[in-house]
């Protein structure tokens, strides 16, 4: 079926990064909704397996008392929130959740530590867990803040597959979020990362009051980089009290929605990931994302410190909506003899 879509956005399903303007986005947020989740789901069946999900798992390492001032996060020491603050979690702490998180249907383990930037003794204990972790057969991701030179090697050295490090939104948009570091410095991170040879995870967060164009200009930098980011998670502000944007009205739904359509569109090949914010998402909304081309979660009892939809809610949603765990869906292909690639990125 052809969608009648804007000159601009029916250029062709792979346009290099440059020819995503924010202008073109807009034109793709101005579709009627239906047209847009079908063009989204075109597009994402061209670069996915259909009906499939990957599932990962994140365990905050090292909680609270972060310097950064990001007026989103109940882990910074400048807000007066329900987090307390821990100090790194031993080794085999870390472990143990990674075994729970893979007998639980996990196929990666991603581990947060509220940092601005690791020194190098921290990356030293970080390096221990991806490399233990790897060992267990679980792809690995850890978002640490900051990165100084060589520091991703050696993360890479270990074993990691993935660093997370987010835009959170448009650089016009930034200042309003962020003071203690710049949207250069994120830039120069996910610079080091790329050199170093590991994947990309970055995405950001909407709902923190911005406009549609500014949605569209976090859209415009990640669609930008090139190559895209392998995964890119897309957050629905979680607002927690304390925290400056605890009062910030809800996004609309099929705004957010529009969202994750328009991601997906601007980068075919990348895994969206429905990321924060899910818990308070309905089956009905969740299922209207993934037909936009969402196909990564988030899977466990909490996001870093914040709620997460249960384990045993998300498989109930799964087998309702005939989704299937990327591992599964491989598994199966395996089965029957066939080779079959399915792209999983944090």
């Amino acid at each position: 079926m052809d969608i009648a879509v804007p000159p601009e956005a029916s250029k062709p399903a792979l346009p290099s990064a440059s020819n995503w303007t924010v202008r073109r986005i807009l034109a793709l947020y101005d579709l009627p909704l239906l047209d847009l989740l079908m063009q989204a789901q075109d597009i994402h069946r061209k670069h996915h397996e259909a009906n499939t999900v990957q599932l990962s798992s994140l365990l905050s390492v090292k909680t609270g008392a972060c310097p950064e001032d990001c007026a989103y996060c109940p882990q910074s020491s400048r807000y007066d929130t329900a987090v307390e603050d821990e100090a790194l979690m031993p080794l085999e702490e870390v472990l143990q959740a990674a075994r729970q998180a893979k007998d639980s249907g996990a196929q990666r383990f991603c581990m947060g530590a509220a940092w601005r930037s690791p020194t190098a003794r921290q990356v030293d204990a970080i390096v221990d867990m991806v490399a233990a972790v790897k060992a267990m057969g679980l792809e690995t991701c850890v978002t640490l803040g900051m990165l100084k030179d060589g520091q991703a090697e050696r993360l890479r050295d270990a074993g990691l597959d993935y660093y997370n490090h987010n835009l959170d939104t448009s650089p016009e948009f930034y200042g309003s979020i962020i003071s203690t570091r710049s949207y250069q410095d994120r830039l120069d991170t996910l610079a080091r990362v790329r050199a170093a040879g590991v994947h990309v995870c970055c995405g950001g967060i909407v709902g923190m009051g911005e406009s549609r164009g500014e949605r569209a200009g976090l859209i415009a930098q990640l669609a930008g980089m090139s190559p895209h980011p392998e995964s890119v998670p897309i957050n629905n502000l979680v607002k927690v009290p304390g925290t400056p944007l605890a009062g910030t009205p809800d996004i609309d739904p099929f705004e957010f929605v529009r969202t994750i359509a328009v991601t997906r569109i601007a980068m075919p090949a990348a895994v969206v990931r429905l990321s924060a914010g899910r818990e308070a998402m309905s089956d009905e909304l969740q299922a209207l994302c993934f037909m936009a081309g969402a196909n990564s979660i988030f899977y466990g009892d909490k996001l870093l410190t914040t709620g997460n939809p249960q384990a045993v809610q998300d498989k109930l949603l799964f087998q309702r909506l005939g989704l299937r765990p990327a591992a599964d869906a491989a598994s199966a292909e395996a089965g029957n003899g066939a080779e079959t690639e399915i792209q999983t990125a944090h």
